[in-house]
């Protein structure tokens, strides 16, 4: 993938995507001691950035596959794959965790895909996709290892350049890598000063291990609150672009995502997913050298249950309670 892949992308989607806001907040200012700058892609229709990846993916297939089009998804990419099919008239099946939040999965049932519930991770998933695709004939759209699914999602630092000029740094989840190697590829060609930092959860850190050549590169237990980048394994083709253009990798816990998604809520006014929050959870957390800097947060989505709420604000007061004692 290279950057004019993304100016295309950008071309591309333009009549179908949301421009998203970017917003400050001079209290996180404080919490943090940087210029944040948030990108929301929780505005974004479908309510997260897949929307784009999934639609650029749609809009550059040669034909109608007649045998429709299969994906797996632990609940965004799910929903951006529905909405882009409906708007090409061609049928999808989605294939998605079974404990894939209730929201996720209505939403992704009212965009008009048939949505079957398999496995207990994005990777069981991924194969139930890949079996049914094989007997099927169906098109498999991949969650984040395509090179036009990484290009629609590079579309989201190509906006936040032209909205903020001053950024220095920029926090981006990683799941599985699209949206990293994405941001950072377009980044580093643009402006290579600013440093490109992947945020990881810890319950979930292969591209964190692998980056790093610490630990195992396979992650066998995937529960946890950011559902949407709990992936076990980096993508073939996103992991070279994140190891040539990332500059840093932290992991955030439960925890602290917890502690991020209530004060974006409670001081933000901002309902943001697990995953969604993992960004500003490492901004919270100090680890990652942005005191003074203007940083771009990365706000992935905003589709969470509501009802596991109450076990966040536990978890948020938990880890409050942590940092009390230290």
């Amino acid at each position: 993938m290279q950057l004019t892949d993304i100016f295309e992308a950008m071309r591309c989607l333009g009549p179908y995507v949301h421009k998203t806001p970017m917003v400050e907040s001079a209290t996180f200012d404080r919490l943090t001691g940087a210029h944040l700058h948030f990108k929301l892609e929780n505005f974004q229709r479908t309510g997260s950035f897949k929307l784009r990846g999934a639609l650029n993916k749609m809009l550059h297939l040669p034909l109608l596959p007649p045998g429709g089009i299969v994906a797996a998804s632990a609940g965004n990419h799910a929903q951006g794959v529905a909405l882009s099919a409906s708007k090409k008239g061609i049928r999808a099946k989605i294939f998605m965790p079974a404990a894939t939040p209730k929201a996720k999965v209505r939403a992704t049932e009212a965009y008009g895909a048939d949505v079957v519930l398999a496995g207990g991770s994005y990777q069981e998933s991924y194969e139930a996709a890949a079996a049914d695709c094989q007997a099927s004939g169906a098109v498999l759209v991949h969650a984040f290892d395509d090179f036009e699914i990484m290009a629609g999602q590079g579309t989201v630092a190509l906006e936040m350049l032209r909205q903020c000029p001053d950024l220095q740094t920029v926090l981006v989840p990683v799941g599985g890598g699209g949206l990293a190697a994405g941001t950072a590829t377009c980044l580093k060609n643009i402006r290579p000063d600013i440093r490109v930092i992947g945020v990881q959860s810890e319950r979930c850190p292969s591209v964190f291990n692998l980056f790093y050549h610490t630990g195992p590169v396979k992650s066998e237990h995937v529960g946890g609150l950011a559902e949407g980048i709990l992936v076990k394994e980096a993508g073939r083709k996103t992991f070279p672009l994140i190891a040539r253009y990332l500059d840093d990798l932290v992991t955030v816990s439960d925890n602290e995502i917890a502690q991020a998604m209530i004060l974006m809520l409670e001081r933000g006014k901002l309902l943001v997913e697990g995953a969604g929050a993992a960004a500003f959870a490492a901004a919270l957390s100090g680890r990652s050298a942005i005191r003074g800097r203007h940083v771009g947060v990365i706000v992935s989505g905003g589709n969470v249950d509501l009802e596991m709420l109450p076990e966040v604000k536990k978890m948020a007061e938990r880890c409050e309670r942590a940092g009390s004692a230290e």
